[in-house]
Order: C-alpha cells, then sequence, then structure tokens
C-alpha cells in the first residue's frame, strides 16, 4: 500500500474514528485503526467491539493494499504535522510496518494484519429513517444528562428510542432516567420509524454521535434492528450493538395528579440554586425549597460549612410546601430548557415532581425529591 493524502484530510478522518479505540486495550489489534486503499478513497476503520466507526477520506493511491496501525499514534502524529502538508503512507517490503512521510518528518510505526481486525457483522436492519442533524443533536441533548452511569443497572446506560401513541398521534419518543430524575422528547414519527422496536442506545454510542454532528443542516441516516443500530453522518458510518435488556415502565413514574402549579423565571431560578448550593457538601448537594405566596424560599444547611438562604419571586398559589432537592439535577434540567420560564407540577414532598418548558411541550422533566 503507498498513498498520499491531505494531511486535513487524514486528520478529519482519524479524529472522527479514533476516539472509539480505548487506550488501554488488553487485545493489541483493538488498539489499532485499519487502513484500506482502493481506487481514489482510503477507508479507515476502528472498533471496541461494541462500536464500529469507519471513514473515507480521498486520496491519491499509487498502490492498493490495507493495515491497521495505532490509531492514537497515528493521530498524534498527524495532528503535529502542519495544515496544508501532504502525507505519504507507504508499507514496508516486509509487511510488518508502515512509513509516514511529510515534508522533512518520517515516522515508521508496526503494523498488524488485517485478517486480525475484527468486524462487526451488522446483519439485516429492519428499519431505516432519517432524522435532521439538528433534531437528532436536540433529541441528544434534552435527554443524554439522564443517562445512568451505574453499571449494575446496564439496561439504565443509554438512551430508550421508540415509538409511542399521544392525543397528537404516534411520536418517535427518547426517554433517559437514573432513577433519580427522568427526561423525555418527542418528535413526530419519521417515515420508517413505523413497527421499528424499542431500543437502548449505549452511553458511549451517543456521545459519539453528538460529537460527529458538525453540520447542523444534514440529514442523519438510521437503520435499525434489535440488536444493533447504523448511523450515516455525511462520510462517517457508526455500527453499535444495542443494550441487550429492558428499560423499565418509565411511564410509571410520570405524576399525571401533580396540583400544585409553580411557574419561575428559569434564569433566576437557576443563579439562585447556584449560589446556594456553593456550600453543600459534594456527597448530598441538597437544597430545600419553601413555596408560598408567589415566593421561593431557597436554603442550603451543611454541618460542616454553614447555611445559605436566598428568596425570588415565582407565580405559585397553591398551599405552602417544602421540598427538597439535588441542586444538580435543578441545575441541569435549567440547562435544558430553551424558555425563559420553567414549570414545575408539585405534590407533596416525597413525591416526584413534574418539570415541563412552556416553550417547548416535546420535553418533559420528572425528578425525585430529597429529604432534607
Amino acid at each position: 500500500m503507498k498513498v498520499t493524502l491531505e494531511r486535513s484530510a487524514l486528520f478529519r478522518a482519524l479524529t472522527h474514528v479514533h476516539r472509539v479505540v480505548e487506550r488501554r486495550n488488553t487485545i493489541p489489534i483493538l488498539s489499532n485503526v485499519m487502513l484500506g486503499a482502493a481506487g481514489d478513497r482510503m477507508e479507515l476503520k476502528a472498533t471496541d467491539l461494541d462500536i464500529e466507526v469507519t471513514e473515507t477520506c480521498p486520496a491519491d493511491i499509487l498502490t492498493d493494499g490495507g493495515t491497521t496501525v495505532p490509531a492514537h499514534m497515528l493521530y498524534d502524529i498527524v495532528k503535529k504535522i502542519p495544515e496544508g502538508a501532504q502525507i505519504e503512507l507507504a508499507m514496508n517490503e516486509d509487511g510488518a510496518g508502515i512509513s509516514i512521510t511529510s515534508g522533512r518528518s518520517r515516522f515508521s510505526l508496526q503494523t498488524l494484519p488485517t485478517a486480525d481486525f475484527p468486524d462487526i457483522t451488522a446483519g439485516t436492519m429492519t428499519h431505516a429513517f432519517a432524522l435532521s442533524a439538528k433534531v437528532l443533536k436536540t433529541l441528544i441533548e434534552r435527554t443524554q444528562f439522564a443517562i445512568s452511569t451505574e453499571e449494575t443497572r446496564y439496561y439504565l446506560n443509554g438512551i430508550y428510542l421508540h415509538t409511542a401513541e399521544t392525543a397528537a398521534g404516534e411520536v418517535l419518543r427518547a426517554v433517559a432516567t437514573d432513577g433519580h430524575r427522568l427526561a423525555q422528547f418527542d418528535l413526530e414519527r419519521p417515515a420508517g420509524a413505523e413497527g421499528m422496536p424499542g431500543i437502548i442506545i449505549p452511553r458511549k454510542t451517543v456521545t459519539e454521535i453528538q460529537r460527529l454532528i458538525e453540520d447542523e443542516d444534514t440529514d442523519v441516516q438510521i437503520e435499525l434492528s434489535d440488536s444493533k443500530i447504523r448511523f450515516t453522518v455525511g462520510a462517517t458510518i457508526v455500527t453499535s450493538k444495542l443494550i441487550d435488556g429492558t428499560f423499565p415502565d418509565y411511564q410509571r413514574v410520570i405524576p399525571v395528579a401533580n396540583d400544585k402549579a409553580l411557574t419561575v423565571d428559569k434564569g433566576l431560578f437557576r443563579e439562585a440554586v447556584d449560589r446556594v448550593s456553593t456550600i453543600s457538601s459534594e456527597r448530598g448537594r441538597a437544597v430545600k425549597l419553601a413555596l408560598s405566596a408567589d415566593t421561593i424560599h431557597l436554603s442550603v444547611n451543611n454541618p460542616e460549612s454553614g447555611s445559605a438562604n436566598e428568596e425570588i419571586s415565582a407565580s405559585y398559589g397553591d398551599d405552602p410546601i417544602e421540598i427538597g432537592f439535588n441542586a444538580r439535577y435543578l441545575l441541569d434540567i435549567a440547562d435544558q430548557l430553551s424558555g425563559a420560564e420553567a414549570s414545575m407540577m408539585l405534590a407533596d414532598p416525597g413525591s416526584p415532581t413534574l418539570v415541563k418548558d412552556p416553550a417547548d411541550p416535546a420535553v418533559l422533566y420528572v425528578i425525585m425529591p430529597m429529604r432534607v
């Protein structure tokens, strides 16, 4: 294999594919990116056995061929080569190494044969549809923060994507929860998604797709089955295994009878929560809200450091109530609200609270209270 290509083209492709490679691997081939040259394109492929990322870039192919090279080492080399430079990749005659030449710089890396490189067989994809990159990015942003990081509850370690019936018709719904808060986002069901199985997209895959969306004006092609999902974002293809588990019946925790309505300026509320939580303990991070007569009194008590209090105005006309929340969870939800106000529906200090965005009816959030 002997290839010459623009530094910018190679760097862009490597940026997309090398992230999936774990820096510490017990299987040497998984530390490598596979390079394949044919025609006028070079294909790069990397995998961690759960996700496979493939991208092609234009190249001047002098000799066809393929090999695998250390992904992070190649990325670091190309990153440090000046912008606008030409890079030549040439296999050694014995096939056991590759030389990388650009200007007066020359590097030599060890290689492993492509025959050792694993292939994630996608199988038959039963459903296919397209979403605009902007909509997909919004879907991820509105729900990603609520994904659980508790590995023992692996079925919560991703976004649950499925179709659901609403009063307005069938929607494509994304849900994420860690047991303490829940995020839900609805969008009109795209053509091709009808009858799709409910799937759980792993957290790492979600993060990679979010990073890949650079141009919000394009469409992302999505294909899926009950065990795999494939995203095509421009020249990049991401194939991922799905989480093999059953997502819990999340609708049981979404309150429908909460009758105490609170409306507050989102920015004012967020800043007040952020200020009083400054002295909260890292372990607890509890903030108490005392609601009465169009007023929210926020307070934090930390036996090790002191206390904080603040009062802000709000629209509230129901019976007084005191309820505690994790400050970090309140801030995360506030950051996702697109409008100027936050709407909260409460029941009592021990029941989950419903949070809505008056500017975006497609989203809703549920947050569990804390004892304070």
